[in-house]
């Protein structure tokens, strides 16, 4: 796309030099380009961009650097995404993770956790750890005491919570607060569920009401994170309230979507047609 509009404002240039010929002096000068090619050049928005088969070759990247390509449909109307690497990947019911994902950066945040010894729900992607961090020290510097709860989960460790929760709750319940195997952004490793000895350090929505629920809240995209399933967004995300679910997406797109109020399905135009159930 870049290279397309340095293209049109070439033929504007050119177009300015040939007008003027046979001048002894020619001022070229930005104002001698439209205004709208102007504009489109300087504009930048951080969503997944698709390219035609005539730009192939050119990819869109993350602030992180990393390529978004053009997500493939399973014919099911469930999104397969290209992009797991991306720190703005989306996923959630109709969009799930290439099959046996792993993210090969994961490593464990320096912060307090509500277990002790060792689990694989104590992992995030190396960015994701090191925004965590400073956001529980900012935290900590506020009074508040924040713990993390569960991190990157494989996807045979979501196929047993799933399974479990429906066994438990019935399968309505779990699918508003459980994602299916493939389909949770744990999986991803950018996602953290955090809690506070306030609500004894459980995952509940009255978490949202507590000092650190209401910091977490106000604060958290200024460490690139984002609440992933804001209250009053169910239709649209797909899942009930979680306050404490923060979902790492990086300081500009975190920041965009707080200021804007919006969720991720809605920042990037993919709201659901319905849900998508089995």
């Amino acid at each position: 796309m870049r290279k397309n509009l340095l293209a049109a404002g070439g033929l504007v240039l050119l177009s300015v030099l040939g007008a003027c010929q046979g001048s002894t002096q020619l001022d070229v000068t930005a104002s001698s380009i439209p205004q709208n090619i102007m504009d489109l050049e300087k504009k930048r928005k951080p969503v997944q961009t698709f390219y035609p088969e005539d730009e192939a070759n050119e990819v869109s990247k993350d602030e992180t650097g990393n390529e978004i390509g053009e997500d493939e449909s399973d014919g099911d109307g469930i999104i397969t995404v290209t992009d797991p690497e991306s720190v703005e990947v989306v996923v959630n019911k109709q969009r799930k993770l290439p099959e046996n994902y792993k993210p090969d950066d994961l490593v464990v945040p320096d912060v307090p956790f509500s277990f002790d010894g060792w689990n694989e729900k104590k992992q995030l992607r190396e960015p994701a750890a090191r925004a965590l961090e400073q956001l529980f020290q900012a935290a900590e510097k506020e009074g508040l005491h924040l713990v993390a709860v569960s991190g990157f989960r494989s996807f045979e460790r979501q196929q047993i919570i799933y399974n479990n929760n429906v066994n438990a709750n019935g399968e309505e319940h779990a699918n508003q607060f459980s994602a299916r195997p493939g389909h949770s952004e744990h999986q991803t490793g950018l996602a953290m569920d955090v809690s506070s000895a306030t609500v004894s350090f459980h995952l509940i929505q009255s978490f949202g009401e507590t000092p650190e629920g209401k910091w977490l809240n106000d604060h958290a995209h200024e460490f690139g994170f984002i609440i992933r399933y804001p209250e009053g967004k169910s239709e649209i995300t797909g899942y009930a309230y979680e306050p404490w679910h923060l979902r790492f997406t990086g300081k500009e797109l975190a920041t965009e979507m707080y200021n804007n109020q919006v969720t991720m399905e809605e920042f990037f135009g993919l709201l659901p047609e319905e849900e998508v159930s089995e």
